[in-house]
């Protein structure tokens, strides 16, 4: 059980189809810090619609640990994986879990998104998302930010308003503090 430092990195772990929150919970309870950031959608079901919420990374869960005794996160049910290139885990970049965890923490309408690799990468400059970087794209009339997971070649689109955001080669510090990556604590400084 992992109660002490929280310093670890991050890892992306795969998980058995529909086995996200069965995953997370058992981490947790283990006192292991983990992420499953979720999203709303709306379905229909035979005679209503309703709103479910679903894995913004189908198959992953992010953990928090050291990679020198993940035997406990291995022999968890519906843990697959760590994810990594050939048999080596690789954690995830601390700024790109920041970026993840604060925009489900925003409110803000998200949904997953196909990884990007030609786009504008841009800085928040306003709102709840100030601070963070990402890949601006127009999708339906309406201005979202494209956060990704690099090693997972996965992404989250974000909707915002197309004024928060600045090129970044024209940064500008409209913020008054930019968001900061602390072991516990994932909230945007204000």
């Amino acid at each position: 059980m992992e109660t002490g430092n929280m310093n670890y990195p991050w890892y992306a772990l795969r998980v058995r189809s529909l086995y996200e929150n069965t995953v997370a919970t058992h981490l947790q309870g283990r006192g292991y810090e983990s992420l499953l950031p979720l999203y709303k959608c709306r379905r229909r079901w035979s005679d209503r619609f309703k709103e479910i919420e679903l894995p913004l990374f189908p198959g992953y869960v992010f953990c928090q640990f050291n990679m020198l005794n993940r035997l406990p996160i291995l022999s968890i049910p519906g843990v697959v994986h760590v994810v990594g290139v050939g048999k080596t885990p690789v954690p995830i970049d601390e700024t790109e879990i920041v970026a993840i965890q604060a925009a489900v923490k925003s409110g803000l309408p998200s949904q997953p998104w196909p990884s990007l690799q030609v786009g504008h990468r841009v800085r928040i400059e306003y709102g709840p998302l100030c601070g963070l970087e990402g890949i601006l794209l127009d999708f339906k009339g309406r201005q979202r930010l494209v956060i990704s997971v690099t090693l997972l070649q996965r992404s989250v689109a974000v909707q915002i308003d197309g004024a928060w955001v600045r090129p970044m080669s024209q940064q500008h510090r409209a913020c008054s503090a930019p968001v900061t990556s602390q072991a516990r604590s994932w909230q945007p400084t204000a």
